[in-house]
């Protein structure tokens, strides 16, 4: 984290960024009346080429450059002060104010940003039609509960109806399982287990922007490794093992963006890859005589998209089952608010889990574990999931094949996100935008530090039911030169 910035140069870098800005203004400026002025800093903001904390040009300078008088940018600037887009800091000047959605981590903010749209196809979350009804649920738990149950602050932290549910459907034999309040949760509980400050942890390229702002809360570097249509590449995590990661964090299906889903051929190389790594450390500690063990490689598997997806449940856990942590959520399946997500694997690192838990929420919700118990075995919720994944897989093809007759071959993936290459990711965006849609930004999911490429942008199909050849040509001229 940089360290701030005394105050008087935290007024010099203001005072830069000002005349910086004024330029990129100006040249943005269309309509010179007050709410075209307002709009365009709107715009700026929304793009990300103004960020809270910037601080305005003066009115004076702003008049003068865009050749209008100072009240017409007094007016632009009170109208977004109105909003609670900026505000005015006496003598200091006006400066952007956080958005509403400030209280977001930096790529999970990228990811809201954007304007309202007549299809948002941004959102990364499954189709609230294709839920199982809670009702039939929630009323069988009532019956069997009808108030909360009391003296469970030392009662084991999973239910024993929901672990029998989750042992059933695990794809290796874990020796725990628990549950947590969602997939990332799980992950940055896990992590607070196996990864100290400062380690380095292999990640997928592109991969999943929240896991990257977790990553940098946590103190931990992250080590891209690339993707093929078989998921993370062996040679890719060797580099990174290699270049001292500890901690490999992958998604074994429906990968978010790219929809990509891990063979059990890769699975099986990815863990000789593993093993390898961990005999040669061995090795080396031990003809060094240190007598230290060094620490074994720890896979954490983030099943997010769960029953939905379609590909097989391959694991690294078949192979390495003293390294690998599982996590399967239930948000895409059942829904969001229920926020459970299950995690399997290792005895003393699941143990270490629940017990750091038990001194912060404790448990969650016995009476959610009874619900997602009761979805897991009902006809009619097991019919509902099932449906819903036939259609998430449906809707991956169809659009894909509108695609393909609007020129653009992109393959299908699984679950609800397809990763679409566009020739520029800004000019896709606005281009979009303009036609009514919303998809979510590229930038955000790649983990490399290197010069972007053409780029790509995420599109969510998961709700895309109708209107898909519509839908595919404006998706198809925002991905053109």
């Amino acid at each position: 984290m940089p360290t701030p910035a005394a105050p008087w140069a935290a007024r010099a870098v203001g005072r830069t960024m000002a005349r910086m800005e004024l330029g990129a203004l100006v040249a943005a400026v269309d309509d010179r009346s007050p709410r075209g002025i307002a709009a365009t800093v709107s715009r700026l903001a929304r793009n990300g080429e103004l960020r809270p904390g910037d601080r305005l040009p003066t009115v004076r300078a702003t008049a003068a450059a865009l050749g209008v008088s100072p009240a017409t940018v007094g007016s632009a600037w009170r109208a977004l002060a109105a909003v609670g887009m900026v505000g005015a800091r006496g003598r200091a000047g006006t400066f952007l104010l956080p958005g509403p959605t400030g209280w977001l981590p930096p790529r999970y903010r990228d990811m809201a940003r954007g304007a309202a749209a007549a299809l948002d196809l941004s959102t990364g979350t499954p189709d609230p039609a294709l839920l199982p009804t809670l009702g039939p649920a929630l009323a069988r738990v009532g019956a069997r509960t009808p108030a909360a149950v009391t003296g469970t602050y030392l009662s084991a932290p999973l239910v024993p109806e929901l672990e029998a549910a989750l042992r059933a459907s695990w794809p290796f034999p874990p020796d725990r399982l628990t549950v947590v309040d969602g997939a990332v949760d799980a992950i940055e509980r896990t992590l607070g287990q196996v990864a100290r400050f400062g380690d380095r942890v292999a990640v997928e390229d592109p991969g999943f922007p929240p896991l990257f702002d977790l990553l940098d809360q946590l103190g931990l570097e992250r080590v891209p490794v690339p993707l093929d249509r078989q998921g993370m590449r062996p040679d890719g995590l060797a580099a990174a093992l290699e270049a001292g990661a500890s901690t490999v964090v992958l998604q074994p299906r429906a990968h978010n963006p790219t929809g990509v889903s891990l063979t059990p051929t890769r699975a099986r190389d990815l863990a000789a890859v593993i093993r390898r790594h961990d005999r040669r450390a061995a090795a080396a500690a031990e003809a060094a005589g240190t007598g230290r063990r060094p620490r074994e490689v720890h896979v954490i598997e983030d099943d997010h998209s769960g029953e939905i997806a379609s590909s097989r449940d391959v694991t690294l856990g078949a192979h390495l089952p003293r390294q690998v942590v599982h996590v399967r959520s239930y948000s895409k399946s059942h829904g969001p608010d229920l926020r459970i997500a299950a995690v399997g694997g290792p005895g003393p690192v699941l143990d270490a889990v629940v017990a750091r838990r038990m001194l912060g929420p404790g448990w969650t919700s016995r009476l959610l574990q009874h619900v997602l118990a009761d979805l897991l075995v009902d006809g009619a919720a097991v019919d509902a999931v099932a449906h819903a994944r036939r259609v998430y897989y449906a809707r991956q093809r169809t659009l894909c094949e509108a695609l393909a007759r609007h020129g653009l071959a992109v393959p299908p993936g699984d679950g609800i996100n397809l990763w679409l290459p566009v020739a520029d990711e800004a000019t896709a965006m606005i281009r979009l935008e303009a036609a009514g849609v919303r998809v979510a930004r590229g930038t955000p999911f790649v983990a490399s530090a290197a010069e972007p490429g053409p780029g790509h942008v995420r599109v969510t199909v998961a709700s895309l039911a109708d209107g898909v050849e519509e839908v595919a040509r404006r998706l198809a001229l925002a991905a053109a030169a």
